[in-house]
């Protein structure tokens, strides 16, 4: 194996120190502060200049894996669980080193090009992607690189007319996908006049019925449609058989257009250039550990420009990328097998990770010792951790290390992990400092979004601090801008509140073909304008408390921050896993839906029931939701979180709904990030909601949810 010792590596090692302790993150610059605007933030190293690249040598995503496979061929590049039809089970991980994902690559994208060529398609174009996490994906990313092409992501559980919309709106000829996604493309094909191949990532040879394969019966219908079928393994034989050059792209070539998935409207396509990937992954270099030995676990995403910035720190790193199996309730499953040193997750998945460690360590343990114990070393390590002084707070200790904490990050797969990012939504504080002391690594919280390449603000190892996202990037800066009607100044003491603006190498360059959005979203003067509303503290850390208009304002008169207050009744009660806070403009109150967390429910519901059930007793669970015992008692833990958390009384939740699965992509009430469409949810629940209003307005003061 060899070892990754480059230039762009060591430096990065140099520039990961952080500052000494209790000076800032991030620093204005002298003479930035102009009249409705604070001073320009930038990370404390790159005062004087932005990043943009680690390694002068190193422009492009092309350069940084052409880089990586040069010094480690032999290191394992892309892994995945294969599946056996005839014992239905998933298999250990089988690896390609980088060695092998080279030639792949380059066979691949010479395969693009011939098939494009054949159809009369020349030039820069994209390639559309479709599929679950999986190395083709990878794959072909890479092969698009190598060729000066650049790939469209489709989400994967996006609906048929989305997906219509991106392959017409970014004219794409040819879409790379899984066979499961075939039937959709091929009913939406006479609607997309562009599209002409489809590239299967799974096998068509095999299974025939009547004499005919797969594949044979696909085109039959594909053929009517106008499109050709292929299999991925057939394009790459077409490319080694006719091998065309490598084809490297400029730093000003388009990586991808990124489409956002949107909460409402048709999606905006980002595009995003690989000075902006070279920037972005830069940054990621000085800010978190990475070597050639590092494993990372790939299961958000990767059309979530988030997914897509971890993998390219591993393949920079010269590291090992595995895919998850498919099932994210099972991705645990595949933490234990690949015991990952790197990993990046959601809010969603830290909550269930961390209401599973409660209910096996301090709730309700199985051995009450352990639970005595656990209770011991948790309020111990977080006495430390909370220690004002930053010289002292820290989240580790010589001994419960190894004795505790090494355990319980067993459990999840996770006892080899250094690092943890948590980003695209906020981590409840309580949340963060529990699994910080359990998992004893460097478990920081981020801040990016697609036009920023995911890469915006991120805390450094050793700030132990929680309720914000870090210092900024090294590639980027940052100024708040003033928002006066919802009183956000950027003179406001103690510390400096308005509107995120981001400027620098990792911003996109437009919107695709949406020059009326491109202009409200970006100034003359280059900054992004992100809708969120932050403020800076004395340590140049940046927290997201609100969102510009993200506010109901209810008939009093008062505005209210759904989204805060959903995020406090989930880091506190771990029944719950989802929650939809609404307020109508004539109402006084806010009512909830919520949706259940399996295993932690099933042990509150059964108290206020008087039984016993499980989480996989799905009847119990969902004739539990609507129990009026458990109703009461749900209720009742809301209002004591509400109180606890002093809320304002208009901000209580008075009335709700539990449901085991209320908001999910199927019913289109999720975006692919995890992100709440409310306007859907609100005209989805219409019928829901006024009953809870009706129970509101039937008690003066109501403590529990209508049926």
């Amino acid at each position: 194996m060899g070892k990754l010792n480059t230039y762009s590596i060591e430096r990065a090692k140099g520039l990961r120190v952080p500052p000494e302790p209790g000076k800032p993150y991030s620093l204005p610059v002298p003479g930035s502060q102009v009249p409705g605007r604070s001073a320009v933030y930038r990370h404390w190293r790159f005062t004087d200049a932005l990043l943009e690249t680690m390694d002068p040598k190193i422009r492009t995503a092309h350069d940084f894996f052409e880089e990586a496979v040069a010094n480690v061929p032999k290191n394992k590049c892309l892994g995945h669980r294969p599946w056996d039809p005839l014992t239905k089970t998933w298999g250990a991980y089988v690896w390609e080193d980088y060695e092998t994902i080279a030639t792949r690559r380059k066979n691949l994208g010479s395969g693009l090009r011939i098939i494009h060529e054949n159809i009369g398609v020349t030039g820069k174009y994209g390639v559309g992607l479709w599929c679950n996490n999986r190395p083709e994906f990878q794959i072909t990313d890479l092969a698009a690189h190598s060729q000066s092409l650049f790939t469209v992501s489709l989400y994967d559980t996006l609906g048929p007319q989305t997906t219509e919309y991106i392959i017409n709106h970014a004219e794409l000829s040819c879409v790379a996908t899984s066979l499961s996604h075939i039937p959709t493309l091929l009913k939406i094909a006479p609607r997309c006049p562009s599209l002409k191949i489809i590239i299967c990532m799974d096998p068509l040879s095999a299974g025939e019925v009547k004499g005919e394969s797969k594949r044979e019966l696909l085109n039959q219908f594909a053929k009517e449609a106008g499109v050709q079928i292929l299999e991925f393994t057939e394009v790459e034989k077409l490319g080694a058989a006719s091998p065309r050059p490598i084809n490297p792209p400029t730093p000003e070539d388009i990586v991808t257009i990124n489409y956002t998935s949107g909460t409402t409207g048709d999606p905006k396509g980002v595009v995003l250039t690989h000075k902006n990937t070279v920037a972005a992954t830069s940054s990621t270099l000085c800010l978190m550990d990475q070597t050639d030995e590092d494993v990372s676990c790939s299961f958000l995403p990767l059309a979530h420009i988030y997914e897509r910035l971890a993998e390219h720190l591993a393949l920079w790193g010269g590291a090992g990328i595995g895919f998850y199996h498919g099932d994210v309730n099972e991705v645990v499953e595949d933490l234990k097998l690949l015991r990952p040193t790197g990993f990046s997750g959601v809010p969603r998945l830290f909550n269930r990770i961390g209401a599973g460690i409660r209910l096996a360590t301090i709730e309700k343990p199985a051995n009450p010792i352990r639970g005595a114990l656990s209770k011991y070393v948790i309020n111990l390590k977080l006495e430390k951790a909370n220690n004002p002084d930053p010289k002292i707070a820290t989240n580790r200790h010589w001994l419960w290390d190894k004795v505790w904490a090494k355990k319980v990050a067993a459990n999840v797969g996770l006892q080899r992990c250094h690092t943890i990012i948590s980003g695209s939504a906020p981590l409840d504080p309580s949340l963060h400092q529990f699994l910080r002391v359990c998992f004893a690594n460097n478990f920081s919280q981020g801040y990016g979004l697609t036009e920023t390449y995911a890469m915006a603000l991120c805390q450094v190892d050793g700030d132990m601090t929680t309720g914000n996202c870090g210092g900024v990037g090294p590639s980027g800066e940052i100024c708040l801008r003033d928002v006066p009607d919802m009183e956000y100044l950027s003179t406001d003491k103690p510390f400096p509140r308005g509107e995120l603006l981001i400027r620098g190498n990792t911003i996109f360059r437009e919107y695709h073909k949406n020059a009326a959005e491109t202009a409200k979203a970006l100034d003359n003067d280059g900054w992004f304008a992100t809708g969120d509303i932050c403020q800076v503290d004395d340590m140049g850390r940046f927290s997201i408390i609100d969102r510009v208009k993200n506010l109901l304002k209810l008939s009093q008169g008062e505005y209210v921050s759904p989204e805060r207050i959903e995020n406090v009744y989930l880091a506190n009660l771990s029944f719950l896993q989802t929650a939809y806070i609404h307020g109508d403009s004539d109402k006084t109150s806010l009512v909830g839906l919520f949706g259940v967390e399996p295993e932690a429910f099933a042990e509150f519901a059964g108290r206020a029931m008087g039984k016993r059930f499980t989480k996989d007793d799905i009847s119990e669970i969902e004739a539990a939701c609507k129990d009026e015992r458990v109703l009461k008692a749900a209720q009742k833990q809301l209002d004591r979180i509400s109180k606890e958390n002093k809320f304002n009384r208009y901000e209580w939740c008075r009335a709700h709904h539990l449901f085991l699965t209320p908001f999910t992509e199927e019913k289109n009430l999720m975006t692919p990030t995890m992100k709440l469409k409310r306007s859907f949810v609100a005209k989805h629940y219409r019928s829901n909601l006024d009953a809870l209003y009706e129970a509101v307005a039937a008690n003066e003061k109501p403590i529990r949810a209508l049926l």
